[in-house]
């Protein structure tokens, strides 16, 4: 099986290098593993660092956002005929050590869509995050009627059949409830992993602002009203 992990990234080059050089190298059933960092119009030296510990490296003109950036990733995965794509943040809030969780339930064809969970682990979480997350989960049941324990997981695997059938429009960070509402739409199997949280005064800082909770929320409405 070929599994392609992509890792969406904007002005990430202090630490993109060391998140990069983390992941793993070999897996148990995976034949190939190939990394995608989809440079999202970055400033600084991103896409330098990432070539440099040996990704392949795709670059937006201009800052699309990270919903953009993600399917780009998997637009390129499903050229490269991935058998399995996971999605990973690149400013190293996820412990690469939990990948192989993910793939468990796509190799063993009970899922279709696995959700990295921070909140199926019982762990130090900041209080705002905790918040801006359960507003999200809660959204996302009331307007799609899906059920999340953690619907802006960045940390997700995906089928070839869920790449071949979820199609987001969404650019910013409403991609990841969308995500979800496209996997009940085609009656995807849908499993939730705990996976480690690793919160940073970087990882915060780059992270959603809980401001961008009102805008997200926005766009929800509209895509529910269409």
């Amino acid at each position: 099986m070929k599994l392609v992990i992509v890792v969406p990234a904007f002005n990430e080059s202090s630490v993109i290098y060391k998140v990069l050089s983390l992941l793993p190298k070999s897996l148990n059933r995976i034949s190939t593993i190939e990394t995608v960092v989809v440079d999202d119009g970055s400033s600084d030296k991103t896409s330098q660092e990432a070539k440099k510990a040996g990704a392949k490296v795709l670059r937006h003109i201009s800052n699309r956002g990270v919903g953009a950036a993600t399917k780009t990733g998997i637009e390129y995965a499903k050229i490269k005929e991935a058998d399995v794509v996971v999605t990973f943040d690149a400013d190293g809030q996820h412990d690469p050590e939990d990948i192989p969780k993910l793939l468990k339930p796509i190799i063993s064809r009970t899922a279709d869509v696995v959700i990295g969970s921070r909140f199926k682990k019982k762990q130090k979480m900041p209080l705002d995050r905790f918040f801006l997350n359960w507003f999200a989960n809660l959204i996302t049941f009331i307007l799609f009627g899906v059920v999340s324990t953690d619907s802006q997981s960045g940390l997700r695997a995906f089928s070839k059949k869920a790449i071949n059938l979820i199609n987001f429009s969404g650019e910013r960070m409403d991609f990841s409830s969308e995500i979800l509402l496209e996997a009940k739409k085609h009656k995807l199997k849908t499993h939730e992993v705990p996976i480690k949280a690793i919160y940073t005064s970087y990882s915060r800082a780059k992270g959603q602002k809980n401001i961008n909770s009102i805008s997200i929320l926005v766009r929800f409405i509209i895509k529910f009203l269409r």
